[in-house]
């Protein structure tokens, strides 16, 4: 007796896709689960290849949502990882790790293993191991996901400064549509798979921003009504 496993068919994860994002930029993708989000950072981050179109992005630097910290080292050579990983002497990747913990306020933890940080600090840990590898271009995949959401707020107002200190053009992947309106200047709606641009929002508000600004209300309410009426398409399709 043999066995032949079933071949299944390849899934389309993302259709027609077009995006920019200016230099400087952050940019928010918000869209329901297996719409290819990820999917799409990946692309830019040329860790998968596009069956079709083009990508134009300067080199990119993925952090996923799991901070992925390494235990066995302390949060400074975390950091710094990607320095030596470029082979920096381990000197010099340690005072430039330094150097940015004491501008993002994470000064007095570059000692602590991974084990003695909140899910928070070692947030802040993995974002800077990602800004440490010098990309133009940043993709931060559900950053903040699995924090509660009073450390959640306190990590979306940390981001926000931590890019008023070293600017970045940065591409957002997010369920929370209320985070993606507080911190990104546009927002990019995607449909269910494959997922294609529903619509896209301009986020013309100075920071910090409040949650119950009639404005971050209105365009909260804009991009969750383009999701919804993108289910209820699907779901009058499948009938």
């Amino acid at each position: 007796m043999s066995y032949r496993p079933e071949r299944r068919a390849p899934v389309q994860a993302l259709s027609e896709v077009s995006l920019h994002a200016s230099e400087g930029e952050l940019l928010a993708v918000v869209g329901p689960s297996g719409c290819g989000k990820t999917t799409l950072l990946e692309l830019l981050c040329g860790l998968r290849e596009p069956d079709a179109g083009t990508i134009e992005c300067p080199p990119a630097a993925l952090m996923p949502q799991r901070d992925l910290l390494l235990p066995w080292l302390s949060a400074l050579d975390n950091a710094a990882v990607a320095l030596r990983l470029a082979h920096m002497p381990k000197a010099q990747a340690r005072a430039r790790a330094s150097k940015v913990f004491a501008e993002l306020g994470l000064d007095g933890f570059e000692q602590a293993r991974p084990y003695e940080l909140s899910g928070g600090m070692r947030q802040r840990v993995a974002f800077v191991r990602t800004l440490l590898s010098g990309k133009q271009v940043l993709c931060l995949d559900e950053p903040f996901g699995a924090l509660d959401a009073i450390t959640r707020a306190e990590m979306q107002n940390w981001l926000v400064a931590a890019l008023t200190q070293e600017p970045r053009t940065v591409v957002l992947v997010t369920h929370d549509v209320e985070e993606a309106v507080v911190l990104a200047d546009r927002v990019a709606v995607l449909s269910p798979r494959p997922g294609r641009v529903v619509t896209e929002l301009d986020v013309a508000l100075e920071h910090p921003r409040r949650r119950t600004d009639p404005a971050v209300v209105a365009l909260r309410e804009q991009a969750l009504e383009a999701l919804g009426s993108e289910r209820t398409s699907e779901r009058e399709q499948v009938r």
